[in-house]
């Protein structure tokens, strides 16, 4: 079985992340790490590899050159291979734009499970899996907390608001799982020499055959207008006890609109 796990390189989750007021996008200048759901999610890639004998698990990215670092993280923790697809011309790509990307590099490569995160701790737009899922024209099981191959079948337990669904699939899929799928495991430091000798493939707009003016910031189909700083932290109110703090703590929940 072939397996494809998407990770990505995102502002590390315990810095400051902002919104740059110039590009209108992402600052990515700080500290970048591989995102932590995509780290489970490559934990659940290895062990449908174990469980499945004659697998091979490929890491997919999107993005710049130091981009690569996520891909070497995967194929530290034991991918076999990666794919990387980098073009300045995707700078700025929105959901619809980099699902194009995706489906375009997956599409021919013969992949029976597509494995990703529910959503980036960047964009959270959970919405690129079902994206690729559906250009693809694969079947799609999304928010999963558990997975299981059995032969032609992937399942899993669909979280809900409410508890959870039984859902059910045939291969080829697309799945994206949730903080709960497992925790992924470090790199050994043999796993992590090895990964420098494992190959990845460096993928451009032209070999994917899409044209310049469908990717990119300058033409996505989602647009930031305007940014705001967000305001400065202010001191809370003090409500003393004088017989009427109930009262006080409820006007104050009024003026807050939270009851």
């Amino acid at each position: 079985m072939k397996i494809a796990v998407l990770v990505k390189e995102v502002p590390d989750t315990w810095g400051d992340r902002r919104i740059d007021p110039a590009t209108k996008r992402v600052d990515r200048s700080g500290d970048l790490v591989i995102d932590e759901i995509n780290e489970k999610a490559v934990e659940v890639a290895l062990l449908t590899k174990e469980a499945n004998s004659g697998s091979e698990v490929t890491a997919v990215t999107m993005g710049p050159h130091h981009a690569l670092a996520a891909v070497r993280k995967a194929l530290a923790m034991g991918a076999d291979n990666g794919i990387h697809i980098e073009d300045d011309g995707l700078a700025g790509s929105d959901a619809v734009q980099t699902s194009a990307a995706l489906a375009a590099a997956l599409r021919d490569r013969g992949f029976d499970l597509i494995i990703a995160g529910n959503e980036s701790t960047d964009g959270r737009a959970g919405a690129v899996p079902a994206m690729l899922a559906e250009r693809l024209g694969f079947a799609q099981l999304t928010f999963l907390r558990t997975l299981a191959v059995d032969g032609a079948t992937v399942s899993g337990e669909r979280l809900t608001a409410t508890g959870h669904l039984d859902v059910t699939a045939q291969l080829p899929a697309v799945v994206s799982v949730t903080e709960q799928i497992a925790e992924a495991r470090f790199p050994s430091f043999k796993g992590i020499l090895s990964a420098k000798k494992k190959k990845v493939d460096a993928v451009s707009l032209g070999d994917l055959g899409l044209a310049g003016d469908d990717t990119g910031g300058a033409h996505s189909w989602s647009v930031v207008e305007q940014v705001t700083e967000r305001p400065a932290r202010q001191g809370g109110t003090i409500i003393k006890d004088d017989g009427t703090a109930g009262t006080q703590v409820a006007e104050f929940l009024i003026a807050a609109k939270l009851i």
